[in-house]
């Protein structure tokens, strides 16, 4: 059985191609249930609540017409694909905040994966202007599978980040969870499952303010650490060795690093939806490695995760 079968995919409104609508449709295809995609749309334009020349009613019926001209764009598009094997169904709804749009569906719909088209962004735009990718992986309670121009071959690579240092509550099952999710899309997908953990290099200032400290044992100590967790993790998982990665460096690079060697197609990552100032300064793993990934990355929150 495949998990994912009630998919909720978010449309483009500015491209004729959706990459998000063509991997449905490839998991579609894949699935041994039957798939359902509800392709959703969000517009807005602001200039419409501003016409005060013009009646409430007469406001929402030019609402209503350019609602209905987007439906039959979404028709024009999904039109030029073959969606015989699966169901599909439209949901184009005026809203100023997509992603809460997008999240208050999931929740109507029991929607079991989201997927989205996303594109690089601005560093600095990133922390003034949050891009609705980052309030998905915030705060989407379902899986958000994020889409880039790639495709999913055959006998592929999947990658999936753990974090086997941690001791916290949430971090331990969450890579449980990753590692299963990452086993199902192999089955899905006929992909390699990969694993990669980044442990943090000797800080500097220790080595300064204690000249006693020796660096290369304490990196030595780490790194064993580290390696003895990470084999505990794959045996549990039944994964071999030569499919896991232990790295020293902060996940940000050393994720990105080994996809790359990797050439692999779909990264797993836990998010824990940080939200807030933390958000802001510090931001999520997820959020720093995605725009360094040119795969497709797959988001996942831990069990009891409530949506705020």
């Amino acid at each position: 059985m495949n998990r994912y079968t009630n998919l909720l995919v978010a449309i483009d409104p500015d491209h004729d191609e959706q990459p998000a609508f063509s991997r449905a449709l490839d998991i579609g295809t894949k699935s041994s249930s039957p798939v359902k995609i509800t392709v959703i749309l969000a517009i807005y334009d602001f200039s419409y609540e501003m016409t005060s020349m013009l009646s409430s009613e007469e406001r929402q019926a030019m609402r209503a017409g350019v609602l209905q001209q987007r439906e039959d764009w979404i028709d024009s598009v999904i039109a030029k694909y073959d969606t015989s094997h699966v169901e599909v169904v439209k949901h184009v709804v005026w809203h100023n905040r997509p992603y809460e749009c997008m999240i208050a569906k999931v929740f109507d719909g029991n929607h079991d994966l989201l997927i989205k088209a996303t594109h690089q962004h601005d560093k600095l735009g990133s922390v003034i202007f949050t891009p609705t990718d980052w309030h998905l992986l915030r705060k989407c309670p379902c899986p958000v599978l994020l889409v880039k121009e790639r495709g999913w071959p055959e006998n592929g690579k999947i990658l999936t980040a753990v974090n086997v240092s941690s001791e916290n509550e949430t971090h331990i099952p969450l890579n449980d969870k990753l590692i299963e999710e990452a086993q199902a899309m192999s089955k899905l997908l006929s992909a390699q499952v990969n694993l990669v953990n980044a442990y943090p290099a000797t800080p500097v200032n220790v080595t300064i303010e204690l000249p006693e400290f020796d660096p290369a044992s304490y990196t030595d100590a780490v790194r064993g650490h580290h390696l003895l967790q990470m084999k505990a993790l794959r045996q549990k998982h039944g994964i071999d060795e030569e499919q896991t990665f232990c790295q020293e460096g902060l996940p940000e690079d050393v994720i990105p690093a080994v996809a790359k060697e990797l050439d692999a197609e779909l990264v797993i990552l836990g998010t824990t939806g940080r939200v807030g100032l933390s958000a802001i300064f510090i931001g999520n793993t997820a959020e720093h490695t995605i725009d360094q990934l040119n795969c497709d990355v797959l988001a996942i929150k831990p069990d009891g995760y409530i949506s705020h």
